[in-house]
């Protein structure tokens, strides 16, 4: 009797056990998506497959403008310019080199970071390359050009300005890199003539662009805890500038508005963010770690709404859109909210791949790339007005 109590009471361990590992599974699975009422019409104008091979490996890769081509790149080595409107290829360049960021646009070049530790620039007219710098680290982050330099963050946590003429090296400004780091890296930020950028050890620096001297040194997210695990303080996200203010968040940390002259905090609130902060003149945008979608005040810092649709589905940095903000996820759809209030408006799917890189907006048109390649086009559709004059023929009627 009492084997058979003692084999009724295995199994039902078993199952409890079993039953317990199908819930923490269930809890750690993306949120199934749930029908919505559609509010605002998107359309997509065109789509073009520039290459692949980025899928899971969290490279920079997203289109950039310039105001009269949108540049996108693909792992696999492919540099193109298409037409805003029509998405029709101006040019393409086969580089044949693993890619991992970019591009980057201004002063007529292009410029994409290899993985392999070299920069890359193109001639922004005809795709033809300019030349190829050594930066000696893998770049995650895209490049920025002003006046006659390139800049460029590595994953060694190194900022580098380059010549914009043949990519010899100006300067280098090095912070320490911690033990465990996450894999990415912010795109440096231009406000006047300083760079701003962030670095893995959870500091915030501004570099004058033309000498490359430190002006200031903010630590946004300082390291807490006994592991290397908990100390992680990768600011790896989106910075953002309006004004004189940036906004930047820190991975296991802080969302913060600091004063581009000083570096001074001029608030900090206790918002964990891997993916960064975008803006708007009103609000500012974030994910966090769960996957909550984020609007704070952009004056105060104070919570305006939070949007849990997403949770566990990676979504990107919302992107201000018109009157909604836009958010991508690992299965490939792009959710549209009200920047008012957090609600869904609309949704669309680009692709079957994932959608790691935030989106972009030129002008009234917002530009997507997946991890397959694929680079899309849309924009808000918007409702025919009826006629309230009447027809000249029926004035003579």
């Amino acid at each position: 009797m009492k084997s058979v109590l003692r084999v009724v009471g295995i199994i039902t361990a078993v199952l409890v056990l079993s039953s317990c590992a199908k819930d923490d599974e269930k809890a750690l699975e993306p949120m199934k998506l749930t029908d919505i009422d559609t509010t605002v019409q998107i359309k997509r104008l065109w789509s073009v497959n520039v290459g692949g091979k980025s899928e899971f490996l969290r490279v920079a890769l997203r289109p950039v403008g310039d105001g009269n081509r949108i540049f996108a790149a693909s792992r696999d080595g492919n540099v193109v310019a298409l037409h805003p409107e029509t998405g029709k290829e101006f040019w393409r360049n086969e580089l044949d080199i693993e890619l991992s960021s970019g591009p980057g646009v201004g002063e007529g070049l292009v410029v994409v970071g290899a993985a392999d530790g070299y920069l890359i620039a193109l001639n922004a007219e005809s795709g033809v390359e300019q030349w190829r710098s050594n930066v000696a680290g893998e770049s995650l982050a895209r490049p920025v050009i002003k006046d006659d330099l390139v800049v460029a963050i590595t994953i060694d946590n190194r900022l580098r300005a380059l010549s914009a003429f043949d990519g010899s090296e100006r300067w280098v400004v090095e912070q320490s890199t911690p033990r465990l780091t996450m894999r990415g890296s912010a795109s440096p930020v231009l406000v006047g003539t300083s760079v701003i950028a962030g670095f893995d050890n959870g500091r915030l620096v501004a570099v004058n662009l033309t000498s490359g001297d430190v002006e200031w040194e903010t630590m946004l997210s300082p390291p807490s805890g006994r592991s290397d695990l908990e100390r992680l303080a990768d600011i790896d996200g989106l910075i953002s500038v309006v004004g004189q203010d940036v906004y930047a968040s820190g991975y296991q940390g802080n969302l913060a508005s600091i004063a581009s002259e000083s570096g001074q905090i001029l608030w900090s609130r206790d918002v964990s963010s891997f993916e960064g902060v975008s803006a708007d003149w009103n609000n500012l945008y974030t994910v966090d770690g769960e996957g909550a979608v984020i609007a704070l005040s952009r004056r105060s810092g104070d919570e305006t709404w939070r949007q849990n649709s997403l949770l566990r589905r990676e979504p990107t940095v919302p992107i201000a859109f018109h009157t909604t903000v836009a958010v991508g996820d690992l299965e490939g759809y792009l959710h549209f909210f009200s920047n008012f209030d957090g609600e869904p408006v609309a949704r669309v799917r680009v692709g079957s791949q994932a959608i790691s890189n935030d989106p972009i907006v030129v002008a009234d048109r917002l530009y997507v790339q997946t991890d397959a390649g694929s680079v899309a086009a849309y924009v808000v559709q918007q409702p025919k007005r009826p006629r309230n004059a009447p027809d000249i023929a029926d004035e003579g009627a």
